[in-house]
């Protein structure tokens, strides 16, 4: 005959799960049998229909089986969410037999996880991934799962259980509540009062499998742990070794309160006493509902933006969180009683209350029940809000135009600022250009010239050597050496590769910023550049300024990604070279102004890069490595540098140079022997080596290589050569010997400039006030010497005096030229730019 039944409804991937436990006794055996039905919400009748079903037999033994608790949880085997199912059989001996069941798609049980207790599961339960279920008891925390398979506890001791899942790095997590910790001293004294002395009780994060104490605060004040009733974590998040988590809870005083990062930022007073759960939901406008659930059989729904109550209804049996009509968002599953028909899911309602609204066979008490007025109300609102978006839309569209045409004027004024120090003159764009209309009837006979042409300017003081190109992996080398007048010196350099296209009006330009490395005496400036689609020839980038040393020939190099202009199929690019260009005479600075170079056209193709091309090739000539300066400049431009300090306390340091030469079959580079290749194949070739001992015990190695992984394996190998006693110590790129001397020489320099500047200002305002002094002087000798009459000479002589004191009063108040003024600001400016850049380095070295 049939004993009794048991129901659990579970939500699950859009469906709904009810588990009925049947029990059976007849004269044969005793059955207990777990029925599962599968619940889908069919969009054409409004109701749920059966998609499928499942059973679980447990054939003799005692009836007193019961559901524990249902949940779905992750399969640590496969990382599948699948219902979980927790039983228990009591024995007749106080031993109670607990056991886990898995359901899987094809609605077919599997037992995982089985356990004995000499207790029953009361306070406290939950269902966790693994599977894992934990527990409290006596003020203890009890965990098992399928991994472990036997029960285990906690150091820590919980008064409650409010919360508890997975978080990231951490595992399974645990947050709870216990009694106050005080901190004693030796003596058994109180150090000070706490958090746990003033309420008696604490909050406490336990994270399980690294078995440690996390922060609680992080995620609610102490003050709080006596009030709180129910926890839902909503995010959490690790910044600066600290926990960022937003969290809401209840309280016994029906509130609702949200934490922020352990701070309370938002209250809400709920409508009906004796809270018990919290659900979130994320609906389909993306707004996030709060549902609470509520002892009488109430619940209430609390949006998250203006944390207030939207909805409240009474009479509820269940409620559930999921996607239950297939729309990608969540919605609320609100099942009512309904005592005329026993079907769990005859009467419910499903809503989002957004414009997702279902409801079968509804006969309760809702407080917010629908109107003509609400409904009325709503399509005015709609509206309105409506007529703010056009509105926002359209002053949206008129700062973009407002912007562009700032855009339009800052740079037409930098292209005339640019013509002014560049001494060219600056044309204006015709009204057809501008899309202007004349209102006479006049027109302007404009033969203007092609302002991209003005671009570049032609200086006989530097001559274009060569201008070479590499391809290199992912990267293309650009190197570009120039030949400059032994009076000239560059500045500021930096290179722009301008695409030539007619799919705009300009054509696009390459960012660039600037660095120096040297190479065996000579400089490279290796200028990395990114591209980008700007089209804006004359877009200035910040970089850091280069200074190039102005004796001989100069190569500059500039690397860019590859694959990007390959879009574009065949490339052709203008290649041209700013700088700073200071003339100077007799050691003096006569002349200093902007120019712009046009170094030539490159171009490349897949064919051409396919066919090798443009590749580099460095081959071996007997004990040296030979090739050409491009190669090497190529290498070097794409590698990163690394450098070390190697120190042997006991032994020399020969090892490194076999190293070299045997296990990285290295040799050195003919055009420059201090520097090895890497002939090694695979992954190291073309990694170049610097090694300089020192001394016998103590060396720096320098590599250049395309990648980290490249770095380890060197260091890997070079580490199985050293003897254990050897010291491998990183270096960086400017160690602070050498900025202390840079920093030195560039106060000097400050210095001087400082002192010539005030000398040539002083000397040239005394020359000026001696000539003037000198005429008042001459004339006054002159009247003296023409007059005879003693008074009139004392007169003269007095009014030389006063001539004398007005001099002397000016020689106090002392002014100086524009255009000196200019030059001393421009000089001292510089010298206290250099001298702060490189303080700033020695800062952060």
């Amino acid at each position: 005959m049939l004993s009794d039944e048991q129901e659990n409804i579970l939500p699950y991937n859009g469906e709904v799960l009810i588990f009925q436990l049947s029990k059976a006794e007849c004269a044969a055996e005793k059955t207990t049998r777990l029925h599962v039905n599968r619940m889908a919400y069919d969009s054409g009748t409004k109701l749920f229909v059966q998609k499928s079903s499942g059973l679980f037999s447990m054939h003799g033994g005692s009836l007193n089986i019961e559901i524990v608790r249902c949940s779905s949880t992750a399969d640590f085997r496969t990382g599948i969410n699948l219902p979980c199912i927790l039983m228990r059989n009591k024995k007749n001996n106080s031993v109670f037999k607990y056991f886990l069941l898995l359901l899987h798609s094809s609605n077919k049980f599997e037992q995982c996880l089985n356990f004995k207790l000499d207790y029953e599961l009361k306070n406290d339960i939950r269902l966790l991934n693994g599977p894992t279920v934990l527990w409290r008891h006596a003020k203890k925390l009890f965990y098992v799962s399928t991994k472990t398979c036997t029960v285990l506890s906690a150091s820590v001791q919980f008064s409650s259980i409010e919360w508890a899942d997975e978080i990231e790095n951490e595992g399974i997590v645990v947050l709870g509540t216990r009694t106050a910790c005080l901190p004693e001293e030796k003596d058994g004294q109180t150090l000070s009062l706490s958090d746990g002395a003033i309420w008696g009780s604490e909050f406490v994060v336990y994270a399980i499998e690294n078995q440690k104490i996390l922060t609680g605060t992080c995620f609610l004040p102490h003050a709080y742990s006596s009030v709180i009733s129910c926890v839902h974590v909503c995010r959490t998040a690790i910044s600066r070794s600290q926990f960022r988590t937003s969290v809401v809870a209840i309280t016994h005083k029906k509130q609702l309160i949200w934490f922020q990062d352990g701070l309370p930022k938002g209250i809400c007073q709920l409508p009906y006493e004796e809270p018990c759960s919290i659900q979130v939901a994320t609906t389909s406008r993306n707004d996030v509902l709060y549902v609470v659930s509520f002892a009488s059989g109430n619940v209430c729904a609390v949006q998250r933006d203006s944390f207030q109550v939207a909805s409240r209804w009474q009479e509820v049996t269940s409620v559930l969180v999921d996607d239950f009509i297939g729309t990608g968002t969540e919605q609320i599953l609100l099942l009512f009683k309904n005592e005329s028909n026993t079907d769990s899911l005859s009467t419910f309602i499903i809503t989002d209350l957004g414009e997702v609204s279902y409801e079968s066979n509804i006969n309760c008490k809702e407080d917010f029940p629908p109107t003509e007025e609400l409904q009325e109300n709503g399509f005015l609102t709609i509206q309105a809000l409506e007529a703010r978006l056009q509105a926002g839309y359209t002053s949206v569209r008129e700062l973009q135009q407002h912007l562009r045409l700032k855009e339009k004027v800052l740079f037409e004024s930098c292209c005339a600022l640019i013509d002014l120090v560049q001494e060219r003159e600056h044309i204006l764009p015709t009204a057809e250009e501008e899309g202007l209309v004349s209102l006479w009837d006049d027109t302007e006979n404009l033969h203007p010239l092609d302002k991209k042409m003005t671009l570049t300017s032609e200086v006989p003081e530097y001559l274009i050597e060569k201008l070479w190109q590499r391809v290199v992996d992912d990267s293309l080398v650009i190197g570009v050496k120039i030949t400059e007048s032994p009076n000239l010196s560059l500045n500021d350099v930096s290179l722009s590769l301008v695409m030539e296209h007619d799919f705009t009006s300009d054509s696009p330009v390459i960012e660039c910023q600037s660095k120096i490395v040297k190479l065996n005496k000579t400089f490279s400036a290796l200028i990395k550049l990114d591209f980008h689609s700007e089209n804006d020839l004359k877009k200035e980038y910040p970089r850091r300024p280069s200074k190039i040393p102005s004796d001989g020939a100069k190569t500059f190099v500039a690397v860019t990604r590859l694959s990007p202009l390959l879009a574009f199929r065949d490339i052709c690019c203008i290649i041209l070279l700013h700088a700073k260009r200071r003339k100077y005479q007799d050691g003096n600075l006569q002349e200093s102004r902007q120019l712009t170079l046009l170094c030539g056209k490159i171009s490349l193709c897949l064919e051409d890069i396919s066919s090798g091309k443009y590749s580099v090739n460095l081959l071996r000539n007997n004990s040296h490595c030979t090739g050409i300066m491009e190669d090497i400049f190529a290498i070097l431009a794409i590698s990163l540098k690394f450098s070390f300090q190697i120190v042997s306390s006991d032994c020399t340091l020969t090892p490194v140079n076999m190293w070299l030469l045997s296990q990285m079959e290295c040799m050195p580079i003919k055009e420059c022997p201090e520097n090895m290749f890497c002939h090694k194949l695979g992954s190291l070739r073309g990694t170049i080596f610097n090694w300089n001992l020192q001394t016998p015990f103590e060396g720096t190695l320098t590599l250049f290589c395309r990648n980290q992984t490249v770095l380890f394996q060197c260091l890997h190998s070079l580490l199985g050569v050293l003897p254990p006693t050897c010291k491998v110590k990183p270096l960086r790129l400017e160690s602070k010997d050498i900025l202390t001397d840079q920093f030195a020489l560039a106060l000097e320099k400050e210095m001087v400039t400082l002192r010539s500047s005030f000398s040539s200002a002083v000397s040239e305002v005394e020359n000026n006030l001696t000539l003037s002094c000198e005429a008042d002087r001459k004339m006054s000798r002159f009247t003296v010497s023409s007059l005879a009459d003693k008074k009139e000479a004392v007169r003269q002589l007095r009014e030389e005096l006063q001539n004398e004191q007005k001099q002397s009063a000016l020689g106090m108040n002392r002014t100086v030229s524009g255009a000196l003024y200019r030059q001393i600001s421009l000089e001292i400016i510089e010298a206290q730019l250099c001298s702060d850049t490189i303080a700033w380095r020695l800062n952060i070295s």
